[in-house]
């Protein structure tokens, strides 16, 4: 008799809860398998955990108009899934282990040039409490690459403004890193810290507070880039737009690879090879400019 995978699902968050999986991956995970699942029932298809059925799965997520790495998220999703229910004895055996993910487009990774990295800050200039603010965090996010979810983790203890560092304790993967930045950054989050000493909030440990004497989680950082960038008049503009920036901003100075891992929080090269393309494209187009074969002939 097929297992009845549904309930399970709660079962199995309580396990990834119970592993510190970030909230993104929790949230990732959870989506794909019942996805998955809803799949199965739309289709009247048998929610077995198979290489067929979930090659079919995928296959229809893609023809639905799916990005590749959204299909291989959820793909990615049901494996663990599977994996974790053969590990629990709930099911037989894993028949996805091995199962290959679909292949991924080589896209162009998009970043801000220097001219709308100003208009971004510039965007973010004066002198209430949410001025302050942002434009500290968008010089931070800007120079360090970090994650949404790693600024809003920053607390006051961890943040060291005489050396330029910050201590993120819990990266993607449950994973610490100190993280530097220069005396620009320094000096817009010192300007942002003597403001928020008056806030309501100012006694807890989290440094970034919303306006209004309200908290600040990751939809207010969401919506507040959102406006500073429809002011700097930047459109398609997403908050991870802001990690690329730092990514192609290092790579574009002459920073290694290893630094940029380092620094970033990457352990594998995978995302690291699209920011080294995508900046190898682009240098070489302005060698191509410089050079300027074509207009010597």
């Amino acid at each position: 008799m097929p297992t009845d995978l549904a309930p399970l699902v709660v079962s199995w968050e309580l396990h990834l809860k119970s592993e510190r999986k970030s909230r993104e991956t929790l949230k990732a995970y959870l989506t794909g398998v019942r996805m998955f699942l809803a799949w199965c029932e739309r289709t009247g298809t048998a929610a077995a955990l198979d290489r067929r059925t979930v090659t079919a799965f995928v296959a229809g997520l893609l023809d639905n108009g799916a990005e590749a790495a959204t299909a291989r998220n959820r793909q990615l999703a049901v494996r663990r899934f599977s994996a974790w229910l053969a590990d629990e004895d709930e099911i037989e055996r894993d028949e996805l282990a091995g199962m290959r993910p679909p292949k991924l487009d080589a896209k162009v990774v998009p970043s801000l040039d220097e001219d709308e990295i100003v208009r971004l800050i510039k965007a973010c200039v004066g002198k209430a409490f949410r001025d302050r603010r942002d434009e500290a965090i968008v010089r931070l996010m800007v120079e360090t690459a970090m994650r949404s979810d790693e600024v809003l983790s920053m607390t006051i203890p961890d943040t060291d403004l005489s050396r330029g560092a910050a201590i993120i304790r819990r990266g993607k993967g449950g994973k610490g890193r100190t993280v530097p930045f220069g005396a620009k950054t320094g000096a817009a989050i010192d300007r942002y810290i003597r403001m928020r000493r008056t806030h309501r909030l100012a006694g807890t440990s989290v440094l970034w507070l919303g306006d209004r004497g309200k908290e600040f989680k990751y939809h207010a950082l969401r919506d507040t880039l959102r406006y500073r960038a429809a002011l700097a008049g930047l459109e398609n503009f997403h908050p991870h737009l802001l990690r690329h920036t730092g990514a192609a901003r290092w790579l574009d100075a002459g920073g290694s690879e290893g630094g940029l891992m380092a620094v970033a929080g990457w352990t594998r090269r995978d995302m690291l090879d699209r920011y080294v393309k995508s900046t190898s494209e682009r240098r070489a187009a302005e060698e191509a400019r410089r050079l300027g074969l074509g207009d010597r002939l």
